[in-house]
């Protein structure tokens, strides 16, 4: 659907994003060097490797490709030392989160669809790819997972995935449909936490 250059890059981009997001998390809970890098790579790769685990791609690319953990730890690394600075940007650090939640759902999904995986396995696998790792980020800091509260995130994340899907089965090819998938994503999710949208939640 897109060159693999394309997706290696987007790859690389919500990596670098996610690894920041699980760092600053680790920092937040006064955690050291090794323990910020550790949970960042975490972030930004545990998604993607039980997608590789789940369509057979082994081994997975955070091991099989130096790029991805050399990106994340890095990643992870600049933000232990920014994190002051980037404190005070909390807008941009939540814009590229949701861009990497975009960027990761993209990518999981036509992976999946490039191994063969049915289209629902292949959504359901997309959106794994995109929250797998702040599922791990939140187990590991101690909090309640993200995704498993009110807020409007694995529900976009799926959203995005189908759209993906429904453009593959349409045959569309390019980086085209990969990049505006991955735009309404974000868009979504920004208004999603600009308008304080929520999922229902059962009264106790």
């Amino acid at each position: 659907m897109t060159s693999g250059y394309g997706l290696l890059a987007a790859d690389l981009v919500g990596v670098a994003v996610f690894a920041a997001s699980g760092a600053s998390a680790a920092i937040a809970k006064r955690l050291d060097l090794f323990g910020v890098a550790f949970v960042g790579f975490v972030a930004a790769l545990g998604g993607g490797i039980v997608r590789d685990l789940v369509i057979g791609a082994v081994p997975p690319l955070a091991f099989a490709d130096w790029r991805y953990p050399v990106t994340a730890v890095l990643a992870s690394i600049a933000v232990f030392w920014l994190h002051p600075q980037l404190n005070r940007l909390r807008r941009t650090v939540l814009l590229l989160d949701a861009a990497g939640l975009g960027l990761f759902t993209a990518t999981g999904t036509l992976k999946a669809l490039a191994a063969g995986v049915p289209p629902v396995g292949a959504c359901l696998i997309g959106m794994l790819t995109a929250i797998g790792g702040g599922l791990a980020r939140d187990l590991l800091t101690g909090e309640i997972p993200v995704v498993l509260q009110r807020d409007i995130y694995a529900m976009v994340s799926l959203g995005g995935a189908i759209l993906i899907t429904i453009f593959h089965g349409l045959g569309l090819s390019g980086p085209f449909p990969l990049v505006i998938a991955a735009l309404l994503m974000t868009g979504v999710r920004l208004l999603a936490l600009y308008r304080r949208w929520s999922a229902p939640v059962a009264v106790p």
